[in-house]
């Protein structure tokens, strides 16, 4: 799964205790996983809120080798529990739907703000020699003013959410700064892989995608579909996780996560379509609503993150598609209600 050099590195993570938060949902869920491979001591927090992906089944692999506390991250008296005796926290909860955030801007307020501040005040409290990897998004540059987006654009969001979570990045930053907490900013940008949601678009357009394409559903793409985006296959992402977790170089910088080879939305739609074997795409027009937020083309610049920590995305679109597939072909009846699905095909 890793390179041999990065490998090794990780085997810092043996016996070393872990707390996750938003462990249940897409990226927490393979990251415990790839820490329980490590001999990592894995504790999840997850609230379960139906809207936000998390899923039981995700860790189903490692179920026994980790213990999980249901629970918000908006109870501060549980997290001072939780975030007791802990070496690293991977803070990944949150609210990530750029719609919802529109529509319910008080509740992604509480989810991707407050929160975090309850987050950075129990470990100021209780345990301030942890290490914190904060997930933040690439939304919070809005529509870019260059291309390839790095670490120094300007931060302009377009929507509720790109605001909180430039809020709860920043509280990060601040509490390095101001108590020494050793903190961490990677700003994601399109992640997809295993166990991300699928049952509906909150997540990422890639999510409901597949799940057309095995029911027999064409995929709607909206607009033209020339926009252009990056995509990071889900291993890549805990990867990097893993990178700024152990590097204490990384403690109070950003990151931008990124790829190699951007492409249209047209482009990828074709090739998901390719790789599974069948399938139509419709395309649609831009859902007003959707169309107010949109930020057009975007893919990051990762060269701070290659350079400072070694780290660069080595699965291919076509590859990363593949296994998402494969294991969707597989695991479908724990991600939605099947009813009829499309005749099974080889996946290319």
């Amino acid at each position: 799964m890793y390179s041999e050099k990065h490998h090794n590195q990780f085997k810092k993570f043996t016996s070393k205790r872990v707390l996750i938060t938003g462990g249940l949902g897409f990226i927490g869920s393979n990251l415990a996983i790839s820490l329980v491979k490590l001999g990592a001591q894995v504790t999840i927090v997850d609230s379960l809120i139906p809207e936000y992906g998390g899923n039981l089944w995700n860790i189903q692999p490692v179920r026994e080798q980790v213990h999980v506390n249901i629970s918000d991250v908006r109870d501060e008296h549980s997290l001072k529990h939780l975030v007791k005796g802990q070496d690293y926290v991977f803070n990944l909860a949150g609210q990530t739907s750029h719609l919802d955030s529109m529509t319910n801007p008080y509740q992604d307020l509480e989810i991707n703000a407050r929160a975090q501040l309850c987050i950075l005040e129990a470990c100021r409290q209780q345990n301030s020699d942890v290490k914190i990897v904060f997930a933040s998004t690439r939304q919070m540059y809005g529509i870019p003013e260059y291309l390839p987006v790095d670490e120094r654009h300007v931060l302009q969001p377009v929507d509720v959410n790109g605001i909180n979570k430039m809020a709860g990045e920043w509280y990060h930053l601040v509490y390095h700064s101001a108590y020494s907490i050793r903190s961490v900013v990677l700003r994601l940008t399109n992640t997809y892989g295993p166990r991300m949601r699928v049952k509906d678009a909150r997540q990422t357009f890639l999510g409901i995608w597949i799940k057309h394409i095995i029911e027999g559903k064409p995929i709607e793409i909206f607009g033209d579909g020339r926009q252009v985006r990056d995509f990071n296959y889900v291993d890549d992402v805990v990867e990097a996780l893993l990178l700024a977790g152990l590097s204490e170089e990384a403690n109070g910088e950003i990151f931008n996560l990124g790829s190699d080879d951007p492409i249209s939305l047209t482009d990828t739609a074709d090739l998901l379509l390719s790789t599974y074997g069948s399938g139509i795409k419709d395309y649609i027009p831009f859902p007003p609503d959707r169309k107010n937020i949109d930020i057009g083309d975007y893919y990051g610049d990762y060269r701070k993150i290659l350079i400072r920590l070694g780290w660069k995305p080595r699965v291919s679109l076509h590859e990363g598609l593949k296994r998402t597939l494969v294991y969707y072909q597989e695991f479908a009846e724990s991600y939605w209600e099947q009813g009829a699905i499309h005749a099974c095909h080889s996946v290319r």
